[in-house]
């Protein structure tokens, strides 16, 4: 049986913490920040959790 290998395209965009929560980055933060409020600014400067079926795909496919 072959093992199964890490996805490197997601690898650089989620980590796995300690407990096996998955941290992402927020969207909407590439650009057009003058248009946005401070408070969202300071919103999307933050990490997300991804929870539900979602975040088990992602860490079957970081082989976690």
């Amino acid at each position: 049986m072959l093992k199964q290998k890490t996805h490197k395209g997601l690898s650089k965009r989620v980590k796995v913490t300690g407990t096996g929560k998955v941290k992402r980055k927020c969207c909407n933060g590439g650009h057009l920040m003058s248009g946005k409020s401070a408070k969202k600014r300071r919103i999307i400067r933050g990490d997300a959790i991804v929870v539900g079926k979602r975040a088990k795909s992602i860490r079957l496919a970081l082989d976690r």
